[in-house]
């Protein structure tokens, strides 16, 4: 079928149902996935870049660079090393970060990590992270095969994919900036009540 611009839609549907079918098995590793040993740098960034190439589209940059985990560890985001090597909670603070920084600035991820660690402990954190990652790819992976309807029950529109899409995305940034903004404010609360 073509329309009046001469795009042909079946592609295009075949196209975008292939992407999400390719989706449809992506896995972050759980805290109990990931190393026991520690790593060096090169380690760290090549492993990053194999857990999140299929998701996180890269020009000809690298999804982590040496320069951006050091500006991650003078920014107090995560640990610094020890004698050069990283272990498995700064792998999945640089996997979690990686993501984040897609749709939130690196200060908003800085307090969204420093709330979630103190409420629930990094390792509950980064595990119902990877969790709600995955359930959202999956949500989206469906609804790019036409397997998933709008909550008014009619399937998702191949044409309007993308809009909804960027609107669904901006929805839940707005959402997470907006507790994040919240999470801070808490934060700051705790941290004076404590200083009393």
């Amino acid at each position: 079928m073509i329309n009046k611009e001469g795009v042909q839609l079946e592609n295009l549907e075949e196209k975008i149902a292939e992407w999400g079918e390719s989706l449809l098995l992506f896995h972050l590793p759980r805290w109990e996935e990931l190393p026991e040993i520690e790593l060096y740098m090169d380690q760290v960034i090549t492993l990053v870049d194999q857990y999140l190439s299929s998701v996180i589209h890269r020009d000809k940059h690298s999804l982590l660079t040496p320069s951006m985990v050091n500006n991650y560890v003078k920014n107090g985001m995560i640990p610094a090393p020890k004698k050069k090597r990283y272990t498995k909670k700064h792998v999945a603070f640089l996997i979690a970060i990686t993501l984040l920084k897609q749709v939130l600035t690196i200060n908003e991820i800085k307090n969204g990590i420093l709330f979630q660690g103190k409420v629930i402990g990094i390792r509950n954190a980064y595990n119902v992270y990877c969790d709600k990652q995955e359930e959202a790819i999956h949500l989206v992976c469906q609804q790019a095969m036409g397997l998933v309807s709008k909550p008014s029950e009619q399937a998702t529109n191949i044409k309007l994919l993308a809009a909804q899409s960027a609107a669904t995305a901006f929805a839940n940034k707005l959402l997470a900036e907006k507790m994040i903004q919240i999470e801070t404010r808490y934060l700051k609360e705790g941290v004076e009540n404590e200083q009393k």
